[in-house]
């Protein structure tokens, strides 16, 4: 029986979980206020007042994490790579600790990991599917100007796993595949997958795209620029418009699909066309997914928090099941998507080279 430690960070956050081979065993998240964070200058200072917690929560539940046969956090962004499991080793935290990306909260996963395990004999530290794999067929990569390309970054974590679990569940695998995945959450990502490999997908993070609760999406280029110089807005204060209050929270003032739903069922209009906008835009874009794919997919996924929402589903269910069989995976387990990562590297998967 191997005993494995999921780390996922967020910015006020921290989940983690163990699992006894497909076992969850404990569950917990500690939330961080701004009076905890405030004495930090960056993000990865904070690993070890976060590790520190999560070890006392350990032995409070009476794990004895010296058994544990490895740790496996959420990987950070980084350079662009492979889909897959990733030994946490030298470049790769030289990279987080140097911001090669971009700094954020999931940078931590791996340096977590990598403290923890390090301290335990024979205990691996790995890392899983963080949102910059990048498997692009090339003409994907090409935008309207060459100093802007196209680059990949969307859920890989919860696309992959959800599809891995799709294909069990129609008795094939994963690589036999040819699926498109919609990913509704805080960010929506929709990627085309094609036989284990994701050829294109909208940039789920800042870029284009579904907007979604916080995420502005695609927006019209030439308004954004002439925003950006209209002396109104800092520089990041526009970030913020894209990403944190865009999407529902610049229409709505809010962020959460639950409220909103209760507004619509009590006749709110302007909620119900603002929700039935966020189902189009998925839609459409699934739409283009599968013109990736040639129109020769073997269903589409739906998942995510907004995947609970009967009201999304069916408006993008019209859009959609005419031409293609929609299945739904609602809401996301990214604690046993990463525990299960590292128990297939545990039962003889290599686990890859950063």
């Amino acid at each position: 029986m191997y005993k494995i430690l999921s780390v996922n960070p967020g910015s006020t956050s921290t989940k983690f979980a163990v699992y006894e081979d497909e076992k969850l065993v404990c569950l917990h998240t500690i939330r961080h206020s701004a009076d905890d964070l405030k004495s930090f200058e960056s993000l990865l200072e904070q690993h070890e007042f976060r590790k520190n917690l999560m070890v006392d929560y350990l032995a409070k539940d009476g794990i004895d994490i010296t058994e544990l046969s490895a740790v496996v956090g959420r990987g950070g962004l980084v350079r662009p790579l492979e889909s897959g499991v990733y030994s946490v080793n030298d470049k790769y935290i030289e990279d987080l600790k140097t911001r090669y990306s971009a700094e954020h909260a999931s940078n931590l996963g791996g340096v977590i990991a990598r403290e923890i395990a390090e301290a335990i004999p024979g205990c691996l530290a790995l890392i899983a599917d963080p949102v910059v794999v990048d498997e692009y067929q090339d003409v994907a990569r090409i935008s309207g100007l060459p100093q802007i390309p196209r680059h990949s970054m969307f859920h890989a974590l919860n696309h992959k796993a959800i599809a891995r679990k799709y294909a069990a569940a129609n008795g094939t695998t994963y690589e036999k595949l040819n699926l498109v995945v919609a990913h509704m959450g805080g960010g929506i990502s929709v990627a085309a997958h094609r036989l284990g490999k994701v050829v294109d997908s909208n940039q789920g993070l800042d870029g284009y795209g579904p907007f979604s609760p916080e995420r502005a999406g695609t927006l019209d280029a030439g308004q954004l620029v002439d925003m950006c110089f209209a002396g109104k807005y800092t520089q990041d204060e526009i970030r913020k418009l894209l990403v944190g209050n865009g999407g529902l929270m610049a229409h709505l003032g809010i962020n959460d699909t639950k409220v909103i739903l209760q507004m619509v069922e009590s006749g709110d209009e302007k909620a119900r066309l603002i929700l039935e906008a966020l189902a189009y835009n998925v839609a459409k874009e699934i739409g283009a997914m599968l013109a990736v794919l040639h129109g020769s997919a073997d269903a589409v996924v739906l998942t995510g928090g907004i995947a609970y929402s009967k009201f999304v589903v069916e408006y993008i269910n019209k859009m959609i099941s005419p031409m293609i069989k929609v299945t739904v995976y609602p809401g996301e387990d990214e604690m046993e998507a990463l525990a299960m990562s590292g128990l297939r590297v545990l039962r003889g998967e290599e686990a890859k080279v950063y």
